[in-house]
């Protein structure tokens, strides 16, 4: 790899991470606002969950759009598109008046903005700028980069909300979201490599034809939906949980920094795993070691230390199955439909957050508990980590796969 080349793959992670690290951070701060829009705007908290999970749902049916859009067109306009549908979203959402109003912005633009702005488009742009033994790591390097917004969000957005108010906290971050618009140009700086070019004369249906019939992928978009389940819960209601233990104020921010933080690790080292072993045998251990986390937490009397190391463990854990699921569906199907099908298997993903972050809270409405929920999470860890061991990860057909 020439100097000029290796300078552009580290703008491209570079920039990529700062994307993520908008994105992901300005998204993992929203559980703190559930009870600001609840208590302050009069909005019915079952609502405000459901447009929390609206995002979600709306994030995975527009991630194979926005795929597929950078497959073919590249990240950057996909990317600036998105920054301004977030930041619209999240305005919307700090002069909400209404419900509608909050639905639009915090469920629709909002998730209509992260698919362009998160793991679909940058870990695609910077899977197809790397050498495939380098692949893994790279992207694993992403998401650990990305991690470093939410350790410096929740902190910033607890610190903002308290001085100017939750509407405020909200602008300042869509002003953030907005200034990354433009980094999509440095993750499409590098050139795509002939072969890829080449593959791209194969259609859309025929490639998607081939991923549905692929055993292993089936089993992989399975499984996404617990990771998807998992996260969004814990995200979304882990505040909400502390406070009905009677956890010291503020603890919640820092549970979520302390993820972030660990994610930071975890993320670096699934890639580097990946690089050197099957990525769905590593997915596996993960799967298990998320439930495992789970089951500990709910049994173990509720302290701040119990919620620090409930933190530090899940953080280690928490994003690493994206460079891994990532980099077995270019492992499969080679990178130059990578984010078509990474998009298709996130919508998995994607049902499951919608369904982790709207059913804490009818389930906390329905019975004034979360216990029934942390049950299910720990279950579908359990059902992902069987899901994911037997994945075939043998090359597809060179019809589909013949970038590497």
């Amino acid at each position: 790899m020439t100097i000029s080349a290796t300078r552009r793959t580290w703008l491209a992670v570079a920039a990529g991470a700062i994307i993520l690290s908008m994105a992901l951070g300005s998204r993992q701060t929203f559980g703190l606002f559930i009870s600001p829009l609840s208590y302050d705007h009069g909005l019915p908290v079952t609502l405000v969950a459901f447009a929390i999970a609206l995002h979600n749902l709306v994030r995975g049916f527009a991630q194979p759009l926005a795929g597929a859009m950078t497959d073919r067109h590249g990240p950057a306009p996909v990317v600036a598109v998105g920054a301004c549908c977030y930041a619209l979203g999240l305005a919307m959402t700090a002069l909400a008046g209404n419900g509608l109003m909050l639905v639009l912005g915090m469920g629709v633009f909002i998730g209509a903005g992260i698919s362009c702005t998160s793991f679909g488009v940058v870990m695609t742009a910077v899977g197809q700028s790397v050498a495939p033994e380098r692949r893994s790591s790279a992207m694993g390097l992403v998401s650990a980069g990305g991690s470093l917004g939410q350790v410096l969000m929740l902190p910033l957005v607890q610190g903002v909300r308290a001085s100017a108010g939750m509407s405020g906290a909200l602008l300042m971050l869509a002003f953030l979201v907005l200034a990354v618009a433009p980094l999509g140009l440095l993750l499409g700086r590098g050139a795509r490599p002939a072969q890829e070019a080449s593959a791209l004369r194969y259609s859309l249906r025929e490639v998607v034809a081939q991923a549905r019939r692929h055993r292993g992928y089936q089993l992989l978009t399975l499984g996404f939906f617990a990771c998807g389940f998992q996260l969004a819960f814990i995200a979304t209601h882990l505040p909400g949980y502390l406070e009905l233990c009677h956890m010291p104020m503020g603890l919640a921010a820092t549970a979520l920094a302390l993820i972030g933080l660990f994610n930071m690790a975890g993320s670096w080292a699934c890639g580097w795993l990946g690089g050197r072993y099957r990525p769905q045998v590593v997915l596996g251990w993960l799967y298990l070691l998320r439930s495992t986390a789970i089951g500990l937490f709910c049994v173990a009397p509720k302290s701040p230390l119990s919620v620090g190391i409930f933190a530090a463990v899940m953080g280690l854990a928490w994003l690493g199955t994206v460079p891994l699921t990532t980099g077995l569906v270019a492992r499969i199907f080679g990178t130059a439909h990578m984010g078509t099908l990474f998009g298709i298997c996130f919508l998995s993903h994607q049902v499951g957050s919608f369904l982790g972050a709207w059913l804490g809270g009818w389930m906390l409405e329905l019975t004034g508990s979360y216990s029934w929920l942390w049950g299910a999470t720990f279950v579908v860890g359990i059902v992902a980590a069987v899901l994911h061991f037997p994945i075939d990860d043998r090359r597809a057909s060179p019809a589909v796969a013949q970038a590497s």
